[in-house]
C-alpha cells in the first residue's frame, strides 16, 4: 500500500510569515507535524510520501503513485483542502481525512471516504484494522484522551527540512483553563498529558540527524500546564541536551501565570527557550470576565509581560476585539497596552466562533451565528452578529492594525521591547544565511520601504545601546514588513 500524505495551503495570514520567509529563502514556517506523526503510526511496510503544498505543488505523478490519500489541516486551510480533495476524487483515490479541520466540521466534506477524527492514537488503529479487513466505516471518533507515551516520533525523513523556517515538536496536550472562545479543551481536555522526557529527547535527536540546526517550536497550547513535570524532568534534561547541540533555540506557547514563577522562567531560558506566545486577549477586565479568561484577570498585565521579557523571553501576544463588552474606546486601549508593553509581534484578531467552543454554543443559542468560521481571525470578518455595530467594529479593527504596524509605532515598539529584554547567554550562532538575510533586509527595508528612516534609526540605536541584540532587531524589522503586507491585504 502506498500512501500520499497531503497538507493543504495556508492563506496569507498573520502567522504565515509569507513575506518574511522570502528574506531567508524558505517556503513555509513549519512542517505538518500531525501528518508526520500519523505517518509513523502507519504500517512500516507501506510506502509513504509527503506533499506539503505550502512548499511544493501536488503533481499528477504523485497522485498516480498513491493507492490512498491521507489529508489533514487546520480550519484556515479549508479552501485549499476542498480543492485538493476534489482533485484526489477526480483521480479516483480513496481519501482519508483527520485533524482539527475535519474533527470540527467533517460534515462539510462529502467527497471524503473515511474520517479518522480526534486523537489518532485512538482512532487510527481502529481504522487500519477495519481497512485491512475491507470493512472500514466512514467516521471514526472517540472521546478518549490517550496516554502520549503511545505517540511515536514523527517521520522527519519524509519532509524536506531545508524548506522550512522552523521545526516543531509536541510535548503535551490539554490546558487547565477554560476560555470560552478556545476549542483546545474540547479537543484535548483540561488535564495536561505529556510525553516522557526520553520521547522528547529522541524526537530532538531525530531532528538533529535529519540535518536540522535551527529553531524548534514546542507546539503545546500551554507548555506550562504541568509545571512540576517541566521543572523536575523535562527542563533539566533539555539543559543537559543543549550542551552538545550548540544552542538550539526553542519557542512555545504559555499562559500569563508564567510571570509568577521566576525559577521556571530561568530554567526555560537556560534550556534554550527565547520566545513565548501568550494569549493576552484584552486589557479590559469586562472582556476577560466575559470570555472566562480568569488567569488574566486582576493582574497588572503590562508588568507581567515586562517581567517575562526581563527573564530573557520575547513575548508574542494574541489579542481579540469583538467581545460583547467591547466599546469604541477598546481599540485605543488595545493600542495603548501593546505599545506600552513592547509586544512587537502582536496578533490582533476579530473574535470568531469556532465549532466545539462554549462561545459557539452560546451564540447559537442566542441565534447570532451567521455562518462558518474562516479560521483566520485577522481577515476582517466575523461569523456572528456582534453587539457593536458591525461596520464600527470592522473600521475600528482596520484602524487598530494600521496603527500598530505603521513604521513609526512599530519601530518604537521594538525599542520598548529591547530596553527590557535580557538576551540569554546561550544563542544560536550566525551563519551565512543570516548574513544574506541581513543584506536583503538592508536593501528592501533600508532603501525601498517608506519606513526606511525608522529602520536605520533602529539599527543605529541598537548598535550603540544593545549591540548583542542587533540580529534580533533586524529579524523583528523583517516581521514588520510581513505584517504591513498583511494589513494592506486586509484593507483591500
Amino acid at each position: 500500500m502506498k500512501v500520499l500524505l497531503l497538507y493543504p495551503e495556508f492563506p496569507d495570514t498573520f502567522w504565515s510569515f509569507k513575506h518574511a520567509l522570502k528574506f531567508i529563502h524558505k517556503k513555509a514556517s513549519l512542517p505538518p507535524l500531525g501528518l508526520l506523526t500519523v505517518a509513523a503510526m502507519l504500517p512500516a511496510d507501506w510506502g509513504k510520501r509527503l506533499v506539503d503544498v505550502n512548499v511544493r505543488k501536488l503533481r499528477d505523478k504523485d497522485l498516480a503513485w498513491a493507492d490512498l490519500v491521507f489529508i489533514s489541516g487546520m480550519i484556515a486551510q479549508q479552501e485549499s483542502a476542498h480543492a485538493l480533495i476534489a482533485r484526489c476524487r477526480a483521480a479516483g483515490k480513496i481519501i482519508v481525512a483527520g485533524g482539527p479541520l475535519f474533527t470540527l466540521g467533517h460534515e462539510q466534506f462529502s467527497e471524503v471516504d473515511h474520517f479518522v477524527l480526534n486523537e489518532a492514537e485512538v482512532t487510527l488503529p481502529e481504522f487500519l484494522r477495519d481497512f485491512e479487513r475491507g470493512t472500514a466505516c466512514r467516521v471514526y471518533a472517540s472521546t478518549e484522551f490517550p496516554d502520549l507515551s503511545r505517540t511515536p516520533a514523527p517521520l522527519w525523513e519524509l519532509a524536506d527540512v531545508r524548506r522550512y523556517a522552523s521545526m516543531s515538536v509536541q510535548y503535551s496536550r490539554g490546558c487547565p483553563f477554560d476560555c470560552e472562545f478556545c476549542n483546545i479543551t474540547a479537543m484535548f481536555g483540561h488535564r495536561p498529558r505529556t510525553k516522557s522526557t526520553a520521547q522528547m529527547l529522541a524526537e530532538l535527536d531525530g531532528l538533529h540527524r535529519a540535518g536540522w540546526r535551527g529553531a524548534v517550536f514546542f507546539v503545546d497550547d500551554n507548555f506550562i500546564g504541568n509545571k512540576r513535570a517541566l521543572k523536575e524532568d523535562l527542563l533539566p534534561a533539555l539543559i543537559q541536551w543543549q550542551q552538545g547541540h550548540r544552542g538550539t533555540p526553542f519557542y512555545t506557547e504559555a499562559s500569563i501565570n508564567l510571570a509568577d514563577d521566576a525559577g521556571l522562567m530561568r530554567m526555560m531560558v537556560e534550556a534554550g527557550f527565547n520566545q513565548v506566545f501568550i494569549g493576552i486577549e484584552t486589557p479590559e477586565e469586562a472582556g476577560l470576565a466575559e470570555c472566562h479568561k480568569r488567569q488574566n484577570q486582576k493582574r497588572d498585565l503590562v508588568a507581567d509581560v515586562k517581567r517575562i521579557q526581563r527573564a530573557g523571553l520575547e513575548v508574542q501576544g494574541g489579542f481579540i476585539v469583538g467581545f460583547d463588552s467591547d466599546t469604541p474606546t477598546t481599540f485605543a486601549r488595545q493600542i495603548e497596552f501593546i505599545q506600552q508593553s513592547g509586544i512587537v509581534t502582536a496578533m490582533v484578531g476579530l473574535l470568531q466562533a469556532i465549532p466545539g467552543t462554549k462561545l459557539h454554543q452560546r451564540l447559537k443559542d442566542q441565534g447570532r451565528l451567521t455562518g462558518l468560521t474562516t479560521g483566520n481571525n485577522s481577515d476582517g470578518t466575523t461569523n456572528f452578529i456582534p453587539r457593536m455595530n458591525r461596520e464600527m467594529l470592522r473600521e475600528g479593527y482596520r484602524n487598530l492594525m494600521d496603527y500598530l504596524y505603521a513604521p513609526g509605532p512599530y519601530y518604537r515598539r521594538i525599542r520598548t521591547f529591547l530596553r527590557e529584554y535580557r538576551c540569554p547567554k546561550m544563542s544560536a550562532p550566525l551563519n551565512w544565511r543570516d548574513l544574506l538575510a541581513f543584506f536583503r533586509a538592508n536593501f528592501r527595508l533600508g532603501i525601498f520601504e517608506r519606513g526606511r528612516f525608522n529602520y536605520w534609526g533602529l539599527l543605529i540605536w541598537t548598535f550603540f545601546r544593545h549591540p548583542r541584540l542587533l540580529p534580533l532587531a533586524v529579524t523583528l524589522s523583517v516581521y514588520g514588513h510581513h505584517f504591513r503586507k498583511t494589513c494592506a491585504a486586509l484593507k483591500g
